[in-house]
């Protein structure tokens, strides 16, 4: 499956301060509001509640489901996994009555994409939990990536690389904000959930120079290349194939490299990572979210 685009560095360093929080405050500061994810390898859920100008977490929840297992070979999503998956939404759908959500956000991205049977599943889903889910398109799925990482953005960021790396896919957005004023650039990122082409405007807006949705992730290079018993050898074939998938993304084609550039990763793979790398035994949300690390870490 091609990668999809429109049509027509390293890491800052760590003493340089993010910009603030441009999450808006809604009128109903009691609300709460929910977000799910349900991606190729895990369901994940926040519940939280508006707080200043950003959110308190209030209640969350995640699973590996393994939604995707065998799909690379049967293209469709196997009875085990979607009796996994239905049992960890039961869950969801507890916490979020138990809360009483007023306002909520589920989706379901690669797996659900890719699957012959990922609409009959989500008909499935409603009827046995009562959660209605959408199937995004990879587009939104960048966008909701990078909005995202907007209260991450560092103030002297002039480019910004949004890496999410999942189970199924992987999306990069290179967005260039150089012209925008320091003061305003996560706001500018946040505008982009309206969609990556922005009208015209006097106002400096950001400038999505480039995005990409790799129909590749852990989980289906794992599948993809599991018949090669050398670690090593397995290893290289994945990194040699994930970037013949990536040779169009601008970036690749870029000799000159970048001022001001941050990467900012979202996702398992990047949370992973960054546990690994704080030696944590047991995942802790709250020391990975907003972690900075440098090039060399």
């Amino acid at each position: 499956m091609a990668p999809q685009r429109p049509k027509g560095a390293g890491a800052l360093d760590k003493d340089n301060r993010p910009a603030l929080s441009p999450a808006p405050v809604p009128s109903r500061s009691s609300e709460l509001y929910a977000a799910l994810d349900l991606g190729t390898n895990s369901c994940r859920m926040l519940i939280a509640q508006p707080k200043g100008s950003g959110f308190h977490v209030v209640d969350s929840f995640s699973k590996s489901v393994q939604l995707g297992a065998g799909l690379e070979k049967t293209g469709r999503l196997s009875r085990g996994s979607m009796a996994r998956t239905v049992q960890a939404l039961r869950i969801c759908q507890q916490k979020l009555k138990r809360n009483k959500v007023g306002r909520m956000r589920l989706v379901a991205t690669e797996a659900c994409r890719r699957a012959l049977n990922g609409d009959e599943f989500m008909r499935r889903i409603q009827r046995e939990t009562g959660l209605r889910l959408d199937i995004i398109k990879p587009e939104e799925e960048a966008q909701l990536a990078a909005i995202s990482c907007a209260p991450l953005v560092n103030r002297k960021t002039e480019n910004l690389l949004v890496v999410d790396i999942g189970g199924g896919s992987t999306e990069l957005v290179w967005i260039d904000i150089s012209k925008v004023p320091k003061k305003d650039r996560a706001q500018s990122i946040m505008r982009l959930h309206s969609g990556f082409k922005q009208a015209a405007s006097d106002v400096p807006s950001a400038k999505v120079v480039d995005w990409i949705s790799v129909p590749l992730g852990v989980a289906t290079l794992r599948d993809q290349f599991n018949d090669v018993e050398d670690d090593a050898a397995r290893f290289a074939l994945m990194s040699w194939f994930f970037e013949e998938n990536l040779q169009d993304f601008t970036p690749y084609q870029s000799a000159q490299p970048q001022e001001r550039f941050q990467i900012v990763g979202t996702s398992g793979t990047v949370t992973t990572v960054a546990a690994s790398h704080l030696g944590l035994k047991r995942y802790d949300r709250t020391k990975i979210d907003g972690l900075r690390m440098t090039s060399e870490q």
